[in-house]
């Protein structure tokens, strides 16, 4: 009753995840995390932070930012208000597809959420104004340990579906993943 369905994308261990509710006349229900489920389907989380982040106006970019090993976290992204465009790019050295990125709408009316794994970079651009992001984290968040990309990297081609109407200084000051790539491979590479 209520349970989770895990559809996979492009990129290895991406996952969407679909809150699939049991309904009545009261209304519907549905579950939006189990530990068990989640291990089950090869998608580990343990919780040891729980994010909430708002953003005023459609067209806002958020990210694309990582945490280096062994500070690396895995997320669960739900949009609870609104609606985003949530990107991933995969910065795992041993992986087919380093450098490439994923993208998938999530909306609040729509019971999803994206499960990001260790060593990749996330971000959003929210579609609507007034939109709220969720997102429960594996690891605490440890500033030595953080990294980013400017979301409008020419390798990552990502495709935002608006104009931009606000990004931070920060995120627009990340270098590119050409310049970064060395330095990925290094920091990002577990034995």
């Amino acid at each position: 009753m209520g349970g989770l369905r895990f559809d996979k994308t492009e990129l290895d261990g991406v996952l969407v995840v679909r809150s699939e509710p049991y309904e009545d006349e009261r209304g519907s229900f549905s579950r939006a995390f189990s530990r068990d489920e989640f291990a089950a389907a090869g998608a580990p989380l343990d919780v040891v932070q729980a994010n909430l982040s708002s953003s005023r106006r459609a067209g806002t970019v958020r990210g694309l930012h990582w945490q280096y090993p062994p500070a690396a976290e895995t997320k669960l992204v739900r949009c609870t208000r609104g609606a985003v465009l949530d990107v991933v790019v995969d910065l795992r050295p041993e992986s087919a597809t380093f450098g490439r990125h994923v993208a998938v709408r999530l909306s609040a009316d729509g019971r999803e959420a994206v499960y990001v794994p260790p060593r990749c970079a996330h971000g959003y651009q929210t579609l609507v104004d007034d939109t709220e992001v969720g997102y429960q984290v594996s690891h605490v968040h440890t500033p030595d340990a953080e990294g980013g990309l400017r979301p409008d990297d020419p390798d990552l081609g990502i495709g935002w579906p608006l104009p931009v109407t606000a990004v931070s200084a920060r995120d627009t000051g990340w270098p590119d993943l050409a310049v970064q790539r060395a330095e990925l491979h290094r920091r990002m590479t577990v034995s």
